[in-house]
């Protein structure tokens, strides 16, 4: 991977005039579907109910989870189009296949390492402007994808509803990733581009500590 200035990265398609990136759609329907689902069942203050809120808000309460996620839409965003959907899709996605591995209690090692290296990871590749080819970016975003959904997936609350859970968590990676999309448009002004940079170096920080902790 070669360390490159954001000035020679593509601009962001995703809020062209032209189109609307298919995560939009994608953002949209888990929250749609996710509404409905507690809709249907939180007159009876039932466990679906329960689930739902309690994946969705899970996320919120890791630090570790949330600068990786705001990375990987960071760096979709500085890497153009497909990237800039396509990493926020594949993240969440592969970490529900992770997520369902935790519940059925398929051991995977170094669960905390992995999500410690994954800011790390992630906030070098943004800090470094690097842009790798697309399989690579896809691949590596992926990888550790499959560490954050297993941490989910063991940490399910015992009443919670697995299908809700996993539709909350899911909702709540989409907009942490949405997120990280939005702070990559600054990269259009040269002062944006140091304060994303910045901020990669510090997602990286944020991820050497967790990891410090861990060993």
């Amino acid at each position: 991977m070669t360390p490159l200035s954001f000035s020679q990265a593509r601009p962001c398609p995703c809020l062209g005039p032209r189109k609307t990136s298919p995560l939009i759609y994608l953002l949209l329907s888990c929250l749609l579907l996710g509404a409905g689902a507690v809709d249907a069942h939180a007159h009876s203050g039932g466990e679906t109910a329960a689930g739902f809120i309690s994946g969705f808000t899970h996320p919120f309460f890791g630090l570790d989870h949330i600068v990786a996620m705001v990375a990987v839409g960071l760096w979709g965003a500085f890497l153009g189009n497909p990237a800039v959907w396509l990493l926020p899709v594949i993240f969440p996605m592969v970490m529900a296949v992770g997520g369902a591995m935790g519940v059925l209690g398929v051991p995977i090692p170094a669960i905390e390492t992995g999500i410690a290296l994954s800011g790390i990871v992630l906030g070098l590749l943004v800090l470094l402007a690097s842009r790798p080819p697309l399989w690579v970016a896809a691949m590596t975003v992926g990888f550790f994808a499959v560490f954050h959904g297993h941490a989910h997936g063991t940490e399910l609350p015992a009443a919670a509803s697995p299908l809700t859970y996993s539709i909350g968590f899911v909702t709540s990676t989409g907009l942490l990733h949405l997120g990280g999309v939005s702070l990559g448009l600054l990269a259009r002004w040269p002062w944006g581009q140091v304060v994303i940079r910045t901020g990669g170096g510090a997602i990286a920080c944020v991820g050497f500590g967790f990891l410090m902790h861990w060993l």
